[in-house]
């Protein structure tokens, strides 16, 4: 693809953080986990309602892990053991039934839905809000085991749930499920798109989840398709990000058309066209926060892959 530089170049995408050690290995230490999890140094992440502790910041906000002994582990009805970072060894914590959390974790800060606050968090912070808050949506639906129906209960530092049923035994796993997005591009325009559930002059790339006996480029070649009516080839991966709202890894992908006529499908699509690389990087600097109709066409903020893909289609016009 002319001018696409190799994804070895780039940083990684919002939400993805390398230098996290998950500590996979330290999980089957039960001995280790208690001792560390009352230890001076351990930091608590809580979780309320699927909304994240972010306290106010200058420039950026920052997402806030609470010191072990200013947390009452009696408020947490999961507990998750995430990895270390700094050397300190940091847990999640489900406190969604605790009415009064709001007030009482007030003076830390302000529990914020992530969706809305990813962009104003320094990554690191924005990657550990986000992981804690993938793997405690993942326990709060896999109670019971599909297989039979009885409890499960929580092993292996939060990281296994295990039937309770001695006649069934079944475990389950985290997962994420695989989503592709890709930028379409034909004679130097891209496809937007505003979907059914956008709000009013908000466009972006299209997405969609990969189904069973599928490959990531059939994904990408059905989606394209079912949407816009639109047949692609010289389909070529970009990058990824994990997008735990609630479960999903994105994949990106880049695609060119066979054809720019577009044919949409309405209960997904509610308007498409094709826009120049002026055009995008006009608009680029709108306010990401105004939704009222009539206002400025806006683009995904930079916290999302889909914002990358555009970003890096427009610079190679520069």
């Amino acid at each position: 693809m002319s001018g696409f530089r190799p994804f070895s170049q780039f940083p990684p995408n919002p939400l993805s953080n390398p230098e996290f050690d998950r500590a996979s290995h330290r999980r089957l230490d039960e001995a280790w986990l208690e001792t560390v999890r009352a230890s001076a140094d351990a930091r608590v992440v809580p979780v309320w309602r699927a909304r994240s502790l972010v306290a106010p910041g200058d420039p950026l906000r920052r997402g806030v892990a609470i010191p072990v002994d200013q947390f009452d582990w009696s408020l947490a009805t999961e507990m998750v053991f995430l990895g270390m970072a700094d050397d300190r060894p940091h847990f999640a914590a489900d406190i969604s039934p605790f009415e009064a959390a709001v007030s009482h974790f007030a003076p830390h800060g302000v529990f914020e839905d992530m969706r809305m606050m990813g962009s104003l968090l320094p990554n690191d912070d924005a990657a550990l809000l986000a992981y804690a808050k993938g793997m405690l949506w993942w326990h709060e639906r896999h109670r019971f085991c599909g297989v039979c129906g009885h409890p499960t209960r929580s092993v292996d530092g939060g990281h296994r749930r295990l039937c309770s049923n001695e006649a069934c035994k079944a475990e389950q796993f985290p997962r994420s499920d695989p989503a592709v997005i890709m930028l379409i591009e034909h004679e130097d325009r891209c496809l937007l798109a505003r979907g059914a559930r956008f709000p009013a002059n908000f466009i972006s790339v299209l997405a969609g989840f990969v189904e069973p006996g599928e490959s990531l480029e059939d994904t990408v070649a059905r989606e394209v398709f079912e949407e816009c009516g639109v047949r692609v080839h010289d389909i070529a991966y970009a990058s990824s990000q994990p997008w735990p709202f609630p479960s999903s890894l994105m994949l990106g992908f880049r695609a060119k058309a066979a054809d720019p006529t577009l044919k949409l499908d309405p209960a997904e699509i509610l308007e498409a066209d094709w826009y120049t690389r002026d055009y995008v990087r006009s608009i680029a600097s709108n306010a990401p926060l105004s939704l009222e109709p009539g206002g400025p066409v806006r683009i995904p903020p930079k916290f999302s892959i889909s914002r990358r893909l555009i970003d890096d289609w427009v610079a190679e016009g520069d």
